[in-house]
């Protein structure tokens, strides 16, 4: 599939060297024209095929990952204010004050303005902080002659986009109801409720899946043990939310934007079924972003508990960062909010981590992000880990992760991750019941895809009422009982094409050009 090359696979921003199992692809892996998924495939117009499961769920359309919603590009944001490294001893103020004096300008189409680092090294002992919309830090690229934010001093993060992790907030709102559906297949985007009354296309809503005693004994996670004591691994009583806006509404039937990555089962709802629920937007950054930067830290070997240095937060709604270079921080980048695009990250460690608990270096925490070309280099690290209860899709498109680190859905029902063309051929993709590891992080993960990947091996599982995939990838898909146990061997999730690629080469970039036309691939970089 054409397409499916990068435009850029280094930006001119950032010509550096990395390491050579970044760009090394697999000679084992084989590639037929003629090879197609079961449940996923160019039908004879072109156009993808779904297999649905008996209940009728299907793989989701995971091409809403990503800025504004997928298949726009990022903007160019006009330069307002240029700060010049004078060689101080500590630049964190002179950056802020910079940043701060964009940010008092009005919003002009959409933007206050950027903040252009002139080559240089700046030397910053505390976090640079973007907390309004519309503003950009850039850096003059992270090569030789760029931009360097040489981190020191006590622990903190180099940047932090948002106002602290604001989530949609009900106010207990008096307009919910519940679904009325016994069942709401995985890949949906519309479902019944009792009654729509207060709803309106445009509004926000949590739909919000319950955790019941019924359905933790189901997805058995309720004999959980860990020296000697019970391990909680949802607590019951709370509830797993995916946050959607209405698109449409005709009766009692509630079409929304993006389709949902769970499925929601009436059986284990009782007694107060799955509640949809009117919300209201928090007050979240959005339409900013970081570029063309080195964050460097200094190399220390410490347990990733008492490091002292974190790249990059972000949360908000359509931000981005785009073409950095980071090195020897750990727990680099975390992204929390929604319709995020990481692209062109890089982030290499070369002193190990100590201890068995891993730093996650990408932890895309966030709902509809897509992870674009980026890459992570290191040894007994996740190179990708999701927190807990997150909705995708979470995409990650044409990354390459090398070092003996591992990909998992970490911990207590993440769904709808989708890992398209990726290699780490010295490490694990997981999708797991990691059971009482952790904190009793349990199943991590569900309705989950790995597509045409290249890994030293998986453990990809499937969850009781859900799924997982591993198609047309290679590394042998390893059967496991749940941690610190002896048996029973978990099932294994889907194993479709093992070893031979199949079309469409890309999902992600398949399903955005059917949504939205080939001009959306060319807007990220296909």
């Amino acid at each position: 599939m054409k397409n499916l090359i990068p435009a850029l696979l280094l930006s001119p921003w950032c010509l550096v060297s990395l390491p050579q199992a970044v760009f090394s692809s697999n000679p084992e892996t084989k590639t037929d024209s003629k090879a197609k998924s079961a449940w996923v495939y160019p039908g004879k117009d072109g156009k993808l095929v779904y297999q649905t499961t008996p209940a009728g769920d299907k793989i989701m359309d995971f091409s809403h990952a990503g800025y504004m919603g997928g298949g726009v590009a990022l903007p160019v944001v006009p330069v307002k204010k240029t700060v010049k490294s004078t060689g101080v001893s500590d630049a964190t103020e002179l950056i802020q004050s910079a940043i701060n004096e964009v940010a008092s300008l009005p919003v002009s189409e959409g933007f206050r303005g950027a903040i252009l680092l002139e080559p240089g090294v700046y030397n910053c002992s505390g976090t640079i902080t973007i907390d309004v919309d519309g503003l950009v830090l850039r850096g003059s690229g992270c090569g030789k002659e760029g931009s360097v934010l040489k981190m020191n001093g006590d622990k903190h993060s180099a940047i932090v986009i948002g106002k602290g992790r604001n989530r949609a907030s009900s106010a207990e709102s008096v307009t919910k109801t519940t679904i009325s559906d016994k069942y709401v297949p995985s890949g949906s985007k519309s479902f019944t409720v009792a009654d729509s009354k207060g709803f309106a296309a445009g509004d926000l809503i949590e739909i919000r899946k319950p955790v019941t005693k019924a359905w933790v004994h189901f997805m058995e996670m309720d004999n959980m043990v860990r020296d000697g004591k019970s391990q909680t691994w949802i607590r019951e009583g709370s509830t797993v939310d995916t946050r959607r806006t209405i698109s449409s509404i005709k009766g009692n039937k509630i079409t929304v934007d993006v389709p949902l990555s769970d499925s929601f089962d009436s059986t284990y709802a009782d007694p107060t079924g799955t509640l949809v629920v009117k919300v209201q937007p928090s007050d979240q950054v959005s339409q900013s972003g970081v570029e063309n930067l080195h964050i460097q830290a200094p190399p220390a070997e410490v347990s990733h508990e008492q490091s002292l240095y974190n790249a990059l937060r972000i949360n908000g709604r359509d931000c981005w960062a785009k073409n950095l270079l980071i090195e020897e921080t750990m727990n680099s980048v975390g992204a929390n909010g929604s319709r995020i695009t990481l692209e062109d990250i890089r982030i290499t460690r070369t002193v190990p981590n100590v201890g068995g608990s891993k730093p996650a270096e990408f932890a895309p925490n966030a709902g509809q992000i897509l992870m674009n070309r980026c890459s992570s280099h290191g040894d007994n690290i996740w190179h990708v880990g999701t927190g807990a209860g997150v909705a995708g899709p979470i995409v990650m498109l044409n990354c390459t992760f090398s070092g003996t680190g591992h990909i998992e859905g970490h911990q207590r029902w993440t769904t709808g991750i989708l890992l398209d063309n990726c290699q780490i051929p010295e490490g694990v993709i997981a999708l797991k019941n990691r059971g009482s590891m952790g904190s009793g992080h349990g199943w991590g993960s569900a309705w989950s895809v790995v597509w045409n990947c290249n890994a030293k091996s998986n453990v990809v599982q499937q969850p009781p009422g859900a799924y997982n995939w591993l198609i047309g990838s290679t590394g042998t898909n390893i059967p496991t009982a749940r941690p610190f146990d002896k048996s029973p061997t978990l099932p294994l999730g889907i194993s479709d094409s093992p070893g031979v690629k199949v079309m469409p080469e890309s999902l992600y970039l398949k399903q955005l050009e059917e949504r939205l036309g080939k001009q959306a691939l060319r807007n990220i970089g296909y």
